[in-house]
């Protein structure tokens, strides 16, 4: 097993440098909002070690199941808050079928967080307990990005949203097989991929200018996410380590590195979708 402190550096560092061939910044946002793009992790190749086995098998490691609980309690946070932040973007929505789809939206969500607050439980986690670590980043991290109109709020949800999706997805391919069953049910697109999509591109069709103005708001996001994930993975040991491959076998440095070209490859894929430059 990797040392915890050597851990910390590698994956700060990795965050640090992950999107920059692509001229952005890397982001780890605990929060979810898939796209279409096909998922990162499906590159990855068959199942070995802790991935090939059940939650029974690989919680026999203590480091595994500290790991676990992490990622779930940083999961179900992220998916409460994404519930709060759709229900205030809703008051923002120009029309009442807008308002009506952002609800919607929101209640997926808080079913996602419901799921992920029963297994914390199942596994004899206080969900609270392991929610807890993560509230301050991400609460630093959504009132330093507060929206200031319907579309913004709409590129911070599929933009920054989606680039976390695509790292959970990657590292579920390396959990045991009942959690990376639950993460990649609580991934599954709310729907919020194509009606961003579909809002956004109408809005500069509309007015070209309002493209430049988001594609600086895009990466003013991932910047702003970069800070607060850093301070979060850094400060949990059994999380960090699991991303250098201490716990969770195959994603050692040279992989985490290869993750990070997947997830800049979709990410622009993203942004052309919205009809942004990256």
């Amino acid at each position: 097993m990797c040392d915890g402190r050597i851990g910390h550096v590698a994956v700060v560092t990795l965050l640090d440098q992950g999107l920059t061939r692509s001229g952005e910044r890397a982001i780890v946002r605990f929060m979810e909002t898939p796209d279409n793009a096909t998922p990162a992790a499906a590159q990855t190749p068959a199942a070995t070690g802790i991935a090939a086995q059940d939650w029974a098998t690989a919680s026999a490691d203590e480091h595994y199941r500290a790991a676990v609980v992490d990622l779930l309690g940083a999961l179900a946070y992220g998916e409460l808050a994404a519930f709060e932040r759709l229900a205030e973007d809703a008051k923002l929505a120009p029309t009442l079928g807008d308002k009506a789809e952002l609800a919607k939206m929101a209640s997926a969500e808080f079913h996602h967080f419901e799921q992920l607050r029963d297994r914390l439980s199942a596994v004899g986690a206080e969900p609270v307990a392991a929610m807890d670590p993560f509230v301050e980043a991400l609460d630093g991290f959504h009132k330093q990005t507060a929206p200031s109109d319907w579309l913004e709020g709409l590129v911070k949800a599929y933009v920054g949203d989606s680039i976390a999706s695509d790292f959970y997805r990657e590292v579920a391919a390396r959990l045991d097989s009942d959690t990376r069953s639950l993460v990649l049910a609580v991934l599954d697109d709310t729907g919020h991929a194509s009606f961003a999509v579909e809002k956004v591109r109408a809005a500069i069709d509309a007015d070209p200018r309002v493209g430049g103005r988001l594609a600086l708001w895009a990466r003013r996001l991932m910047g702003e996410a970069l800070s607060q994930s850093q301070r979060v993975v850094a400060d949990r040991d059994a999380l960090s380590t699991m991303l250098v491959g201490g716990v969770a076998d195959g994603f050692d440095l040279a992989e985490v590195g290869r993750m990070f070209s997947r997830i800049t490859e979709a990410h622009t894929k993203r942004m052309a979708a919205l009809g942004l430059a990256a």
